[in-house]
């Protein structure tokens, strides 16, 4: 099993995103990759299947915050402030401590030497006792720090504070993020993913399964009711396309619960047609759920067997 995330080589990471991600998302992702490059990365999976879900996890981190970095990259000023931290001001608490995990104490302690005492205790508490016993003896001993150090220090952390998703995107991730990340994947692929998840993250499978609606699952979970109204929410056509090749007692179903009109228009698709097209159809019919759900009109963990009250 590879888990020494610091010895994989940069082909080996990229093969490891797309065996997570599915190449169809992966490619949607990393761009302007010819052939030649897609090769050997299809080669580099195969020596990638048995890999530890921490590094799985380094992996997904690094791509999203170098994304992250490409996206909101902007120009430095060429000027040096006149008050080197005075962005810090503008950041929330969770970016604060984002933009300061990774650095050392004595970094650490020259940035929190120039805030608030209660923005002080908010960092502080966030990191080990024996980091914190670091950044403390740091802190009463910055006096032979020069300026020039501490300006590039600023300048440094203001840099990457510009790579922080900000505050309206920011997101802490789990089991409903990717669940949904997950509905926008093809069906075959989305179903390996969650295989390889219940064995190395048992728990965030179980959480993903609390957001997660799926075409089939609708048929297994949804009342008569909700199964009527959201078949009407959806184009006639993309109700009998995303029908093809599922088991009559299905269809049998759906159409019982079709108003009488809809019933006698009802046609359902014969013959071969493309894969994508019966996907397509159900992913609209999946979304229609979605925006039921959004809208109020149930709630997935009653479907699902939350706890009820007698």
């Amino acid at each position: 099993m590879i888990s020494d995330y610091n010895r994989l080589s940069g082909l080996q990471k990229v093969a490891i995103l797309f065996s997570v991600l599915g190449e169809s998302l992966a490619l949607t992702l990393v761009k302007e990759l010819d052939q030649t490059e897609i090769r050997k990365i299809r080669a580099a999976m195969r020596g990638v299947n048995n890999v530890a879900f921490a590094v799985k996890k380094q992996v997904m981190e690094e791509f999203y915050f170098s994304f992250v970095s490409e996206k909101f990259q902007q120009d430095e000023e060429s000027d040096e402030p006149k008050k080197p931290f005075s962005f810090l001001s503008d950041l929330t608490d969770e970016q604060l401590v984002a933009l300061l995990s990774s650095e050392t104490p004595r970094v650490i302690a020259i940035t929190l030497a120039q805030l608030e005492s209660d923005k002080r205790m908010l960092v502080l508490n966030r990191i080990s006792e024996e980091e914190k016993g670091q950044v403390l003896l740091s802190i009463g001993n910055l006096d032979d720090v020069p300026l020039e150090a501490v300006v590039q220090i600023a300048n440094k952390l203001q840099k990457k504070s510009k790579q922080l998703p900000k505050t309206v995107a920011f997101s802490r991730g789990g089991g409903k993020d990717l669940a949904d990340l997950l509905g926008e994947m093809d069906a075959k692929e989305e179903e390996m993913f969650m295989q390889n998840l219940e064995q190395d993250n048992p728990e965030l499978a179980e959480q993903v399964k609390k957001y997660r609606i799926t075409f089939e699952s609708i048929f297994e979970i949804f009342p008569d009711n909700l199964l009527r109204d959201l078949m009407n929410a959806v184009d006639l056509d993309a109700v009998s396309m995303a029908l093809k090749g599922m088991e009559q007692s299905i269809t049998d179903k759906v159409i019982g619960v079709l108003p009488k009109k809809k019933q006698a228009m009802f046609e359902p698709v014969e013959g071969a047609v493309p894969k994508r097209d019966v996907d397509e159809a159900r992913k609209s019919i999946v979304s229609a759920a979605k925006q039921m759900e959004r809208d109020g009109a149930f709630k997935l963990e009653d479907l699902l067997g939350g706890d009820t009250v007698e």
